[in-house]
């Protein structure tokens, strides 16, 4: 558990933009002796960073934002009520991503993908959707090439932010060890097969240059290869109110590779205790607390402890946080 040891990592991608340097030089002076502040928002309103910022004073450094109203092939015809309002409430956010650029913070996005076809419903979860991962694995099939025309369309929407130089932490496939979502169902190999497709395409076809690769996983098995991630990361959602290092986590997670790597906590229920981080130096990067009840309300952590997270020395806030693009 030496940050030091990653002194000489480069961008997984040899043509990453300056920017994307510039933010994994930041991410490697921090480990180990600071963790970047974050919040997923769901939705245009962003009632949790409002929420936060009541509560704090502060703003989160890095503002997660979710993708899947941007999905393709979502099947209206064959969906809830509770489906349909939560694409309506996701309309646009990147309308907010670019707004968050503009203050430079740190942006992360996350794609709950309606599978290419096949779906009904939330269509993502592997319980709503006849996609066969396997099969889009495979050259020539049906699947694959649904695969390849969902990925394309997903690069034309983040092409503006590589145009403008603006560096995202992308995590695709995320929780890919296990099998609720499509991309993990048929087990972590194929989701390891996915990432590595979308990875050849997204640097050698589409140049999206813009790119930090995170992968969102704590399996060895399966695990995409130092070669294409810049980040490791996981999800974790322990009880409420339970705050603490998370080194049992940690450790479980760094086992997948020899290499160092940069560890981030991809998304979490409950804020991870920044007093104890400090003492303790855990190297976790980043964490992102997810949305709805878990980052607007005090069901989950409550408004004393997220002040006094907000405002530990060892947190690094949005104003604390240096221009990095």
């Amino acid at each position: 558990m030496n940050p030091m040891n990653m002194a000489d990592l480069s961008p997984c991608n040899p043509n990453a933009l300056n920017e994307v340097t510039s933010v994994l030089r930041y991410l490697r002076g921090i480990s180990g002796k600071a963790i970047i502040t974050g919040q997923h928002t769901q939705t245009n309103v962003q009632k949790e960073l409002r929420y936060i910022e009541q509560v704090t004073g502060k703003l989160p450094a890095l503002c997660g934002f979710e993708l899947l109203s941007y999905s393709p092939n979502i099947n209206y015809d064959n969906s809830s009520a509770e489906c349909l309002l939560e694409i309506e409430e996701n309309r646009n956010t990147l309308d907010r991503a670019w707004e968050w650029a503009e203050r430079k913070g740190l942006i992360t996005f996350t794609w709950h993908w309606f599978s290419p076809f096949g779906s009904w419903d939330k269509g993502f979860y592997s319980s709503n959707t006849t996609f066969d991962a396997s099969k889009a694995v495979i050259e020539g099939t049906d699947e694959h090439k649904a695969l390849i025309s969902d990925m394309d369309h997903m690069a034309d929407i983040l092409k503006p932010f590589c145009e403008k130089r603006i560096p995202i932490l992308w995590r695709p496939f995320h929780e890919a060890e296990g099998d609720w979502f499509w991309w993990g169902h048929k087990g972590p190999e194929v989701a390891k097969q996915l990432y590595r497709i979308m990875y050849d395409r997204y640097t050698r076809v589409h140049a999206l240059n813009n790119l930090i690769w995170v992968w969102n996983s704590p399996l060895a098995e399966g695990y995409v290869g130092d070669d294409v991630a810049d980040v490791i990361s996981r999800d974790l959602y322990p009880p409420k109110h339970s705050h603490t290092h998370l080194r049992p986590e940690y450790e479980e997670l760094v086992r997948i590779t020899s290499e160092p790597k940069l560890v981030a906590l991809g998304e979490i229920g409950v804020l991870p205790s920044i007093k104890q981080l400090s003492i303790t130096r855990i190297p976790w990067v980043w964490y992102m607390t997810w949305s709805n009840e878990f980052g607007s309300t005090a069901e989950w952590t409550s408004e004393e402890e997220l002040r006094q997270a907000y405002h530990h020395e060892y947190a690094i806030t949005l104003d604390k946080l240096p221009v990095l693009y």
